[in-house]
């Protein structure tokens, strides 16, 4: 019987692969940008490219072949069993001077600076997915409600990919009590949310900014795409996001979410524009196999590689632990961290993985209050 429904389910995958392969076939590719600028070199007449990758990611058929006749990816060590800290909700809501970072899982952090909280990619669905019973599921589950969390005032999206723009996350966010957070997003995203009633929403192109209370938000490149169907690939455009105080604050904090990523030439650029950083936010999981995600996602070496170059005092490892978007075990990532740590002679205490759920502080002068 096990034998039976195995050989049932890698049928009923290898049948979904070659519908997934004639849809890319068919696939229409009549889509004119609306955003188009021929003075922007990543702009195309059809959506937008990398500064500093010259195709499209590809290899998709091959990957998801190898992972039904490999099995991967395998479980955890932990059987999924990951720690989680419940949040000190009752602070989180009357902080209004701390700065803090709270991990809710993958690429979702509550940041907390002079009073303002910003979310960055937020998703609380159990699967990653426009499909309810179907798609990365959620292994470990948020360490706190959404109706928990304190009044959001930004929303940080960094691309349209399911894992980072969960629509019935965004819903709910527009819906919350005292009105619904300004939603920062690349170009293409805006319509999108406007469908859904979603208005109080700022699009940006590469290296522009938007402002909120005493913050100020640049939407910067990175390396990778978009899409949330076979054929819209690249329409909208992907970025990271750099977030700064006023200039004439007292107590100066800048962080750098890096989004998806893979690595490149963008962080030099990020570093010559914005100097160094507080606080990053680095992917760190969802890079196997190489020679698929390369391009795409970066792996926790490439990951320090980022910390470093962009001058990062405090770094924490998102986009790991909760879905499994590649092929490494779920677990992996931070044990890969700690390897890379040690090979490029960065301190433990400067590039971590938190637990779901756990709460950095940092004191007036940026620095980590241990």
């Amino acid at each position: 019987m096990v034998g039976t429904a195995a050989r049932s389910c890698r049928a009923t995958r290898t049948g979904l692969l070659l519908a997934l392969s004639a849809t890319l076939m068919l696939a229409a590719c009549g889509h004119k940008n609306p955003y188009y600028d021929p003075a922007k070199p990543h702009h195309t007449p059809e959506g937008f490219r990398n500064n500093y990758l010259d195709r499209k990611p590809d290899g998709l058929l091959k990957w998801q072949w190898q992972r039904i006749t490999q099995g991967l990816p395998k479980p955890p060590a932990n059987n999924y069993a990951f720690p989680i800290v419940r949040p000190d909700v009752a602070a989180l809501h009357a902080n209004k001077t701390d700065t803090t970072a709270t991990w809710i899982g993958h690429a979702t952090v509550l940041l907390q600076v002079q009073g303002t909280n910003v979310l960055t990619d937020p998703i609380w669905s159990k699967r990653a997915s426009p499909l309810s019973f179907m798609g990365p599921k959620r292994h470990v589950p948020p360490p706190m409600d959404m109706n928990e969390l304190p009044h959001i005032d930004v929303v940080l999206i960094s691309h349209n990919h399911y894992d980072h723009l969960d629509r019935a996350t965004v819903e709910q966010l527009n819906k919350q009590d005292g009105g619904p957070p300004l939603f920062l997003v690349p170009l293409g995203i805006k319509p999108w949310l406007n469908d859904l009633g979603i208005t109080n929403v700022k699009e940006l192109d590469w290296w522009e900014s938007a402002s909120q209370g005493s913050l100020n938000f640049h939407l910067v490149p990175v390396q990778h795409w978009s899409a949330r169907s076979l054929t819209d690939r690249q329409e909208t455009l992907w970025g990271g996001w750099t977030m700064h105080t006023n200039k004439d604050t007292a107590t100066p904090f800048s962080v750098f979410f890096a989004g998806d990523t893979g690595f490149s030439k963008d962080f030099e650029d990020i570093a010559t524009r914005f100097g160094s950083f507080d606080l990053a936010l680095i992917p760190i999981g969802a890079y196997a196999p190489r020679w698929f995600m390369q391009t795409q996602h970066v792996d926790p070496t490439d990951a320090v590689k980022i910390h470093q170059t962009i001058k990062s005092a405090y770094s924490i490892g998102v986009h790991w632990g909760t879905f499994e978007m590649a092929d490494e075990s779920l677990d992996e990532p931070p044990l890969a961290l700690a390897e890379a740590r040690k090979k490029a002679g960065v301190a433990d205490q400067a590039f971590v993985a938190l637990k779901h759920g756990e709460t950095v502080r940092f004191d007036k002068n940026g620095a980590v209050i241990p």
